[in-house]
């Protein structure tokens, strides 16, 4: 197994909508191409915005992962969002998640980010246990939206 998460670039567009549109529809999430093609070139394009990397294993892409950034008076400057990982069906149970997750901390680590945030489905045992053994801990706030 060799393992290298490769930063996104414009070229890559075509194979990181493929994976979103495996990932989500996991839950039946909603997906529109268009949208989300444009929205990965004005991700690319401002870097304040976040990083990406397509996780590749033996150089064959088999997901990806996506930081976004936010700025937070509370925790004295950015924040982050650990905004999407996937792993295709025959990547997962390899250890990959594991080590996704510690190349998201250091790089995290050096783009100065002071904590990061995720949501997980609650049906998600798998991944909750992933990330518990990474050290993420369970929220005691909730987690409110309002869709504008």
């Amino acid at each position: 197994m060799m393992l290298l998460f490769k930063p996104f670039e414009p070229a890559d567009v075509h194979a990181v909508i493929a994976m979103m549109e495996q990932f989500y529809a996991i839950d039946n999430y909603p997906i529109d191409t268009a949208v989300s093609r444009g929205l990965f070139l004005e991700f690319l394009e401002n870097e304040a915005l976040g990083r990406g990397w397509i996780i590749l294993n033996d150089n064959k892409p088999v997901g990806y992962v996506i930081l976004t950034f936010v700025f937070s008076f509370e925790y004295k400057g950015r924040i982050a969002f650990l905004d999407e990982l996937f792993l295709s069906p025959d990547a997962r149970g390899l250890g990959l998640g594991k080590l996704t997750l510690d190349h998201i901390n250091e790089q995290a680590k050096k783009l100065s980010v002071k904590i990061i945030y995720l949501e997980i489905e609650g049906h998600n045992s798998v991944a909750q246990k992933l990330y518990l053994s990474k050290g993420y801990e369970i929220h005691n706030r909730g987690l409110m939206k309002r869709v504008l």
